[in-house]
């Protein structure tokens, strides 16, 4: 039995609330490929449980980690976001996944192997696919602000890409 402080875990690295209380993003739980260990994940995850966290969502093009998420019985969604492949179908399917959790009250995290622009464009790309900022300037300025870094060109085509899509739906 983990006692002391480790009892509550550890937050993943980057940990960056998008939408506090609700969506936040990070590197991958347990560090990306070549520093990714397990038992740093399992605080990580731990502490996930432990802050009300009730869905992770991976960006990963690969199935890595989801197998942990289930034995921690934390539900899960995997959209590979793959790079040099067409991402609307893949953000199309992640963001009313994303919409539903978030109209449902869950708590939701979406990472990647690391807190990149990837996840930054794609976390962007969220806020104005569904209404929450106006336009993708003012969302990329506000994911940038949040990160504390600037997004480059891989995630600013992501947010292009998600505002060509077809709008969300009011409920």
């Amino acid at each position: 039995m983990v006692r002391g402080k480790w009892a509550a875990g550890i937050p993943p690295r980057n940990f960056t609330w998008v939408i506090r209380d609700c969506l936040a993003l990070s590197e991958r739980p347990g560090g990306f490929a070549p520093t990714h260990r397990r038992v740093r994940r399992q605080e990580e995850l731990i502490w996930l449980r432990a802050q009300g966290f009730t869905r992770i969502v991976s960006l990963l093009p690969s199935p890595h980690n989801l197998h942990a998420y289930e034995d921690q019985q934390l539900p899960n969604a995997h959209f590979p976001l793959a790079p040099g492949t067409d991402p609307r179908p893949v953000l199309t399917d992640c963001y009313h996944d994303l919409d539903a959790a978030l109209r449902d009250g869950q708590r939701v995290l979406v990472h990647q192997e690391e807190l990149g622009d990837r996840v930054m464009g794609v976390a962007a790309g969220f806020l104005v696919w569904s209404g929450r900022v106006p336009s993708e300037p003012k969302s990329i300025a506000l994911v940038e602000h949040l990160v504390g870094h600037q997004m480059g060109a891989a995630g600013r085509e992501l947010v292009v890409a998600a505002a060509a899509l077809p709008p969300r739906q009011p409920v």
